[in-house]
């Protein structure tokens, strides 16, 4: 199996690309970044990419949106997330799609490298692993759910800024980003809120209506 690794923590990238060598698989590729990892995957597309979710060059949920950008480009290639935590927002959009060729894995809870191989072969070969933990989380996240819970941390920051009475341009100038940046966020933000356009209703309005409500 054909394989990458996007881990910001040398040792453990190093341990993990040692382990898997020693099971026999090939790592084609080893990163540090998100936008680093994209890249990889395009040039080598392996068969799977194990994938960390804190990583440069935010160190918050970039590890995840670069693999839901592959699930999107190439959805043969499988995804195991090894993280510390679970990012429920990203998760569940990258779970919502297809668990083909999927798995989320917290590090703390690996006990066994038996189990873990036999979860990275699983996976590679389109399979499904899921760390019971991630699933209980995310079913309760569904109960609780908020429509504001599918915005990224920056699209919640220009809907606040909206609601501030702010134009695109001021939005613009206040996060140090182009207006074209705003502009896409904005869309993003009324198609996550599921605000079609109509020509009775407002969406920057209803938008901030939903934000004032949450």
């Amino acid at each position: 199996m054909r394989i990458v690794i996007a881990e910001d923590s040398v040792l453990l990238r190093a341990g993990l690309t040692r382990l898997l060598a020693d099971a026999g698989e090939e790592v084609v590729a080893t990163v540090d970044d998100a936008d680093a990892l994209v890249e990889v995957v395009e040039r080598h597309r392996p068969d799977l990419a194990v994938v960390d979710v804190r990583m440069p060059p935010t160190h918050t949920d970039d590890g995840l949106r670069a693999a839901l950008r592959i699930r999107q480009r190439w959805p043969e290639v499988g995804i195991l997330v090894l993280s510390q935590y679970v990012e429920e927002s990203y998760a569940s959009e990258l779970i919502a799609t297809d668990t083909s060729g999927l798995g989320y894995l917290l590090k703390d809870r690996i006990a066994d490298v038996s189990e873990f191989l036999e979860a990275v072969r699983r996976v590679g070969d389109g399979g499904t692993a899921l760390d019971p933990e991630v699933v209980a989380q995310l079913l309760a996240r569904s109960r609780r759910r908020d429509p504001l819970d599918r915005l990224s941390p920056r699209e919640r920051e220009v809907l606040a800024l909206m609601a501030e009475g702010r134009s695109n341009s001021a939005i613009a100038r206040e996060l140090v980003v182009s207006d074209g940046a705003v502009e896409k966020h904005v869309s993003n933000i009324f198609m996550k809120l599921d605000l079609a356009p109509t020509a009775d209703d407002h969406r920057r309005v209803l938008a901030v209506l939903r934000f004032l409500e949450s």
